[in-house]
């Protein structure tokens, strides 16, 4: 594995006061995974010293009404240098819309939707209003995408439901997390691949089926994906192994590593 610097595109931190207590809930509801970190930007700093990555994408959710300020306060208050920080709106929030005209002003580039965390499908056209707006500000809007270990069907984000809300975006870039769909890679195969959208590698080492990561990655080309770990769950350098996995061109590699991040964050 060389030293190519790396951009990760996908993970979290929370505020240090309820750092602990965020990482232990969240990791008692997906069967107990073990964090390679402590959730603190501190702890992510550390570790992209230890794997190699340059910068870091910080997405941010806010699971209710109620949070989504404070959420987007600490979204914009770590957002810069070595972190791009991504806010986030509670779809059902009667301020969701005045929320991303906010986080636009305020230099954010992009926010995370969890269908499952925030309790919505996809392709609910009650999500339109938001859609249109993330189109209109051009803003990265970031999707979990698939299953997730915390919650039972029926999937919220599906490759095939992920599919047909794509219009709405425009031209607005839109990633789907964890290669387009955690655990439903044969249907991100037949219904994503080679759509215009950007996958991300997060949380996908050992999970993948490798010949079936090759198949999506040649469909949709590798000028379309981006290096993400999803830390604290995961490590940037496991990662990175999925990404060597792949025996693309060293074009190609340094694309997803990092060229592809810094043309879409325009770095």
């Amino acid at each position: 594995m060389s030293a190519l610097e790396m951009i990760d595109f996908h993970t979290h931190i929370f505020p240090g006061k309820i750092a602990a207590r965020a990482m232990d809930s969240l990791s008692q509801a997906s069967g107990h995974m073990i964090p390679v970190s402590d959730g603190t930007r501190e702890g992510l700093l550390q570790l992209m010293d230890a794997d190699g990555v340059s910068q870091s994408v910080v997405l941010s959710i806010a699971t209710n009404e109620g949070q989504m300020t404070k959420v987007n306060d600490h979204a914009i208050a770590i957002n810069g240098g070595r972190l791009v920080s991504f806010g986030s709106v509670y779809p059902r929030a009667e301020n969701a819309v005045d929320e991303l005209h906010r986080l636009h002003d305020a230099g954010v580039k992009g926010i995370k939707l969890h269908p499952e965390y925030q309790d919505f499908f996809v392709d609910d056209d009650a999500l339109l209003p938001i859609y249109e707006t993330l189109r209109a500000l051009k803003m990265i809007t970031v999707f979990h995408a698939g299953m997730d270990n915390a919650y039972m069907e029926p999937i919220k984000a599906s490759p095939k439901r992920l599919a047909a809300m794509l219009p709405a975006f425009g031209e607005a870039p839109v990633v789907l997390a964890h290669m387009g769909g955690y655990i439903m890679w044969r249907e991100v195969l037949e219904v994503l691949a080679g759509k215009p959208v950007y996958l991300d590698t997060s949380f996908c080492f050992s999970r993948i089926p490798l010949p079936l990561c090759k198949a999506i990655v040649t469909k949709h080309g590798p000028d379309h994906i981006l290096f993400g770990s999803d830390a604290p769950w995961s490590r940037p350098a496991n990662e990175r192994r999925l990404v060597d996995a792949l025996e693309l061109s060293d074009a190609d590699t340094a694309a997803v590593l990092r060229g592809n991040a810094r043309r879409l964050l325009a770095l």
